[in-house]
């Protein structure tokens, strides 16, 4: 991904206590504000610590430690008993190790807050402040109560960013900067009109084309999809491209985040995807799986730019990663290694004898079998070191690079002698962390001090989820899909509030999640840029070649005129 101004993250912000307060620190402050008018809570006022007073410029300070300590400990230890040991503190009343520390922003001392210490602490010692080191929130001991500063959400956040980054330098991470608005862009913005819109709109069913309505809600409600297009980086009127995927993304996105509520029936995206894939044509019951790899082929095909290799088009921005397939001679030893590009990732629901797990299954569990070794026929590999086939050889996939967006379908239809689905519960959480399931993290378990970055390379949060209700030959897709920090079930037309437990609790076909920090890299101007511009240059050239021949000519004939003037005279 290229540095973009518009901030990815969606990730949402979790409370450690289930009360909350949502009243800023302004009172708290205020008795220890003596130097400036102005409010604290002004974001952008410039962050010199020489304009605030002691006490204030005290907390931030220790915010900053706090915030740098917890994005530099050790999370990418690899053994268990190591990270436990060196990764965590321990409450400095029961002595407990906490795995979400309570830290007193005015002294050194930590806490634990279920047991009640740290707001012991805060009271004994006459300390106003404490801070959960995992997120951030900060707890006021005057109101007993969580509290928003925004100056320290940002001192926090801004802290937490420039330690991580600093501890991925050997990926070659961008640092992030924030959009700062040119005068082109000024100029602009004040040129237009903010609309009115929930960006939530029901989809009408066309005819059994459910399949097609809860891909295009989670289209929809993908943040990189949606910047991308609402940016208008695809204008579909000015696109000359018959048939193009690209321009009915755009339209789509039009629609949804207009002024209109009503349900708005996507009749040319169906004719579109009827004419550019035949196999989906028809008002036949569809998978939504099989339209959904459709649609990001034929987006990818009418993207501008697009390219069979290194693409960098919206989708391969998206959605594309690498897995990396290792092939072990368990004679010599000798690993072959290919890597092969992913848009998505299935998963069995079934165990390796064709009978459906039995017990508890789990997104991690359906991974870790994805990952795990295993042996491979006599006929299926020959070792280019033996030089023989080898009858003792293991196959392990890993992911060598994770995409922005991750996809998950679980196959739960099968087409063999009959057709069946399978119908098993698959728990899956709000937030993923994907360090297990990758080739660097793989690469270093058998290292003592393996060091594989923070935990922020690796987490993603849930944005959408596909289900399928009934049986395999008249079933009906619905979805859940995430608006801000707000969940809403799609059921076609109809929109409906929902919730979290909703949703985890739901039987899913298919789950997206999004990465919360994503990578930057130097910004490259594509190459069909590149070759546009050259294109315009070599016109314009041509444009003053030819001018200039005119005007020569021009010159040329008005001489000879003038010279049969002079001769008949």
């Amino acid at each position: 991904m290229s540095a973009s101004p518009v901030s990815p993250a969606i990730a949402q912000h979790n409370a450690p206590a289930a009360r909350s307060s949502s009243h800023s620190l302004s009172p708290s402050l205020e008795a220890v504000k003596t130097e400036r008018p102005a409010s604290h809570t002004d974001s952008n006022v410039e962050r010199d610590p020489s304009r605030y007073p002691s006490a204030k410029r005290s907390l931030l300070e220790k915010s900053k430690i706090v915030a740098g300590w917890n994005a530099r400990r050790p999370h990418g230890v690899l053994h268990i008993a190591k990270r436990r040991k060196i990764a965590h503190p321990a409450c400095d009343t029961c002595g407990v190790t906490l795995t979400r520390p309570f830290a007193c922003l005015r002294c050194s001392s930590t806490g634990c807050w279920f047991g009640g210490h740290i707001s012991q602490h805060l009271h004994e010692s006459g300390h106003q402040f404490c801070m959960d080191v995992k997120s951030g929130s900060v707890f006021c001991s005057s109101c007993d109560d969580f509290v928003y500063e925004p100056l320290l959400e940002h001192t926090f956040s801004s802290t937490t960013l420039a330690a991580e980054e600093k501890a991925t330098k050997f990926q070659s991470r961008e640092p992030f900067q924030a959009w700062v608005p040119s005068d082109k862009d000024k100029a602009a913005l004040q040129e237009m009109s903010g609309l009115p819109c929930q960006g939530r709109r029901g989809l009408l069913n066309l005819g059994q084309t459910c399949f097609l309505n809860v891909i295009l809600q989670s289209f929809i409600h993908n943040p990189l999809l949606r910047n991308f297009f609402l940016s208008d980086k695809h204008n579909s009127k000015l696109c000359k491209t018959k048939d193009c995927t690209c321009c009915e993304m755009d339209t789509l996105f039009s629609e949804v985040f207009s002024e209109d509520t009503n349900p708005y029936g996507p009749i040319s995206f169906l004719a579109t995807t009827w004419r550019a894939s035949s196999e989906l044509s028809g008002y036949a019951q569809q998978d939504a799986h099989e339209f959904f790899i459709s649609a990001l082929n034929q987006i990818h095909t009418t993207s501008r730019g697009s390219t069979n290799v290194s693409c960098i088009c919206i989708i391969h921005s998206t959605f594309a990663g690498q897995l990396q397939s290792d092939v072990k001679c368990e004679r010599c030893g000798n690993v072959t290694s290919t890597i092969d590009p992913m848009l998505d990732i299935s998963l069995e629901l079934k165990t390796k004898s064709g009978e459906v797990a039995t017990g508890e299954n789990t997104l991690a569990t359906c991974l870790k079998k994805f990952t795990q070794p295993e042996k491979l026929g006599s006929k299926e590999y020959s070792c280019a070191k033996c030089g023989k086939a080898s009858h003792d050889a293991s196959k392990r996939l890993s992911i060598k690079k994770l995409p922005p967006v991750l996809s998950f379908q679980f196959k739960r239809f099968e087409h063999k002698s009959s057709a069946q689905k399978i119908d098993t519960f698959v728990r899956f959480p709000a937030t993923l962390n994907m360090a297990p399931y990758t080739t660097l993290v793989m690469s270093m378990k058998d290292k003592e001090n393996g060091y594989t970055g923070p935990e922020a390379l690796y987490e993603y949060d849930l944005f959408a989820v596909i289900c399928h209700e009934g049986q395999i030959d008249n079933g009906h897709y619905t979805n859940y899909a995430r608006c801000q920090d707000e969940w809403y079930r799609f059921d076609d037309d109809k929109v409906t509030h929902s919730n979290l437990g909703a949703v985890l609790g739901s039987t899913a076909y298919m789950c997206f999640y999004v990465k919360r920090h994503l990578d930057y890299k130097p910004y490259v101007i594509p190459s069909y840029i590149l070759t546009r511009e050259t294109e315009l240059e070599k016109e314009k050239e041509r444009e003053r070649e030819k001018e200039a021949a005119l005007a020569a000519r021009k010159k040329e004939v008005e001489k000879e005129v003038e010279d049969e003037l002079l001769a008949t005279v």
